[in-house]
């Protein structure tokens, strides 16, 4: 069994929860949709880019503060929003909330989190961003900004990528349903893992607390199904303007992938926006966002500021990501890796991890500053000089760029 002490990279912590969760769960997190080609080039697609680092450099100290969306951040990331994390450990949203503050970074509550707006905000002093899934039901998405503004949070995020549900196979595959329960299907994943289920009984199951239910009743399987009946698939930028003059705070959108949805965003007025595929769990197909940040950062300019989510594994990814222009990154499974297997300490050493290859990094490009990293410190790999493409395609290229010189 992998102790915490032996993660060393957040890939340590994806092996330490599938040792802890039982199978359903463990798939759901890690799962995306269909053929799951766009979960996995979302990472993989950071190799084609390439760091170039510029030597004789005092970077003796390293400053990795920035604000983005309007709040202070030691270093430029951001927790993903997460549905359903009170389910993973007792701990929730609460625990990840507070490892976000302890590290200097803001955390993003999901309209589907097991714990509600008013305890997040009574358990942790950091930055919060609430992230709004849009109901049909207008007065309910009110209800809901209004108990922000009551709670002090800081940003809202609208996300708009889930207007359909995306096809996640794995679920169907291990029988998941909401709330976990046995079945045919998946009775021996949960019986493997006696320590969790124990748990799950203890603490009585888990309710969506943050959805307005005109019955009262928070039974999760209930709200589960009235939320995806209730889906608004119908959002509009004229409908976003009105929600963002009610709100009166910072306001981004998440899910938005193309040059076009940028140029709209900044003609509405929003604060910024999140260049986001929601970790390849909605549209299978589509590019990675690293793909696709640089050309939307240039079609805004200055107008509105973007972040990227999806992929994100190591400290370089993020230094690659603000090369490209973004203010910074969201990361969403490596904490809830961490949180499954550890608990809140789980998320602590997540984010540690995390936060020193990303200042090892801008050390090892000579940026004494997260303001210094641009465009010069990154090169396509189908752009490298020729010699270097050279040496990247052959197994001893020494002897003919030596013969190349003569």
């Amino acid at each position: 069994m992998t102790r915490i002490n032996d993660c060393f990279n957040l890939l340590d912590f994806e092996k330490a929860a599938r040792e802890r969760l039982p199978s359903p769960l463990f798939h759901y997190i890690s799962g995306g949709a269909d053929d799951e080609t766009t979960k996995s080039a979302n990472t993989s697609s950071f190799d084609r880019y390439h760091l170039t680092p510029a030597f004789l450099r005092d970077i003796r100290k390293v400053d990795m503060r920035r604000t983005v969306f309007g709040v202070d951040l030691a270093w430029p990331v951001m927790l993903s929003p997460t549905g359903l994390t009170g389910v993973f450990h007792p701990d929730g949203e609460r625990a990840v909330a507070q490892a976000a503050a302890s590290s200097g970074v803001a955390y993003s509550l999901s309209t589907m989190a097991t714990t509600s707006i008013e305890d997040v905000a009574a358990a942790a002093r950091g930055p919060k961003i609430y992230q709004l899934y849009l109901l049909k039901d207008d007065a309910a998405n009110i209800e809901m900004i209004d108990r922000c503004k009551a709670a002090n949070f800081d940003v809202l995020c609208l996300t708009v990528d889930t207007v359909v549900a995306g096809n996640r196979e794995r679920d169907h595959r291990t029988g998941l349903t909401v709330p976990p329960r046995l079945n045919r299907r998946n009775i021996v994943g949960f019986a493997r893992r006696p320590a969790w289920c124990l748990r799950y009984l203890a603490g009585g199951g888990v309710s969506l607390p943050n959805i307005p239910a005109g019955d009262g009743n928070q039974n999760l399987g209930t709200l589960a199904a009235y939320f995806a009946a209730n889906m608004e698939q119908n959002i509009t930028w004229s409908r976003v303007e009105r929600l963002m003059r009610h709100w009166g705070k910072p306001f981004i959108v998440k899910g938005l992938q193309s040059v076009a949805d940028a140029r709209n965003a900044a003609a509405s007025g929003v604060t910024g926006i999140v260049v986001s595929n929601h970790g390849g769990r909605q549209l299978d197909g589509g590019a990675a966002t690293v793909d696709l940040v640089a050309n939307m950062v240039d079609a805004v300019g200055d107008r509105l500021e973007v972040v990227l989510d999806s992929g994100v594994r190591r400290g370089s990814h993020v230094v690659k990501a603000l090369a490209m222009g973004a203010r910074a990154c969201m990361i969403g499974r490596p904490y809830l890796y961490g949180l499954s297997a550890f608990g809140k300490p789980g998320v602590e050493r997540v984010l540690g991890l995390l936060r020193q290859e990303t200042e090892r990094t801008l050390g090892l490009i000579g940026c004494a500053s997260v303001d210094e990293v641009s465009r010069r410190h990154i090169t396509p790999a189908d752009r490298l000089p020729d010699f270097l493409q050279y040496a990247a395609a052959e197994p001893n290229p020494t002897t003919k760029f030596t013969r190349s010189m003569k």
